[in-house]
């Protein structure tokens, strides 16, 4: 069984979706669409920008999205996944390549819960950290004791999960992981707490956007981050997308439950092969490949 899977945020760069742009005319259509869409000329930001234009939140989760769903949208009768997933912001991107939701209405959602994040992340100075070589169940251990708000964020693979929190609390957690073992604890270069208590801001202004947004049933089942299983039902996908954005993202779970439903092939769409490599790591045995 073959999963096509979505980036999120990190994976942008200079140049991404340019060829598209100029070779496909209705990968043309869809980004001038979106620039009509987003009252600014995101194309501009990513063909032509600089790395610092496409940091910011509220050029980077569009830019992502688009790069992902007109690739899809592109492939024509190839796109025909048995499975789908993406990675934080990538869920969206997988949400409308497989049909759950319109690309206008998908592109509206992201653009709303990137400024929504953004403002978040300036009313609360807070950050994240990436911790290697500890099992999940330390790192959690770890994260309760913390007096400052601390919480896994993302479960990436065995031995990788990033966590966030306030700056301070970050701090003091990455002290006490090296302490017990970690091989690392890196401190990302980000602008806020994602998928941690610290979001509940935009989660509150992202929510009423997802429920006036018009779900439909995906061609295919779409593992969401929330809770790692398989969804069609467009009322528990818009319940977990809600929770998504103070909730960790359980990669690491959703690969193993799709290897378990079958799953012999991953296709990543979008920027960079971070996936891919998280994939290998979960399941060697899984076939990976991507497109950008």
């Amino acid at each position: 069984m073959k999963a096509f899977v979505f980036p999120g945020q990190g994976a942008q760069f200079v140049g991404m979706g340019k060829d598209l742009y100029e070779n496909n005319a209705l990968a043309h259509e869809m980004f001038e669409k979106a620039n009509e869409v987003l009252g600014f000329r995101i194309t501009d930001l990513m063909f032509e920008g600089t790395e610092e234009d496409l940091r910011q939140t509220k050029v980077t989760q569009p830019a992502i999205f688009l790069h992902s769903v007109i690739l899809a949208k592109t492939m024509g009768d190839e796109f025909k996944p048995d499975m789908v997933a993406g990675h934080s912001l990538g869920e969206f991107s997988a949400l409308v390549a497989a049909g759950a939701l319109p690309f206008e209405q998908g592109l509206q959602l992201v653009a709303t819960r990137a400024a929504a994040m953004q403002s978040a992340c300036e009313s609360n100075p807070s950050t994240m950290a990436a911790i290697l070589g500890l099992p999940n169940e330390k790192v959690e251990e770890i994260c309760a004791t913390i007096d400052d708000v601390v919480a896994p964020a993302n479960y990436n693979c065995p031995g990788q999960i990033v966590i966030s929190g306030t700056i301070s609390g970050i701090d003091a957690a990455c002290a006490k992981m090296l302490e017990a073992g970690a091989r690392r604890a890196l401190k990302l270069k980000v602008g806020g707490a994602f998928h941690s208590p610290l979001m509940q801001s935009a989660h509150e202004r992202l929510a009423e956007a997802i429920n006036n947004a018009d779900f439909k049933v995906p061609v295919c089942p779409v593992y969401q981050n929330v809770d790692a299983k398989p969804h069609t039902d467009p009322k528990e996908i818009k319940d977990n997308l809600i929770a998504q954005l103070t909730a960790p993202v359980k990669w690491t779970q959703i690969v193993q439950n799709m290897v378990a439903d079958g799953l012999t092939e991953v296709v990543e769409l979008g920027p960079g092969s971070v996936l891919q490599g998280l994939v290998k790591k979960i399941s060697s045995e899984v076939a990976t490949s991507g497109r950008q």
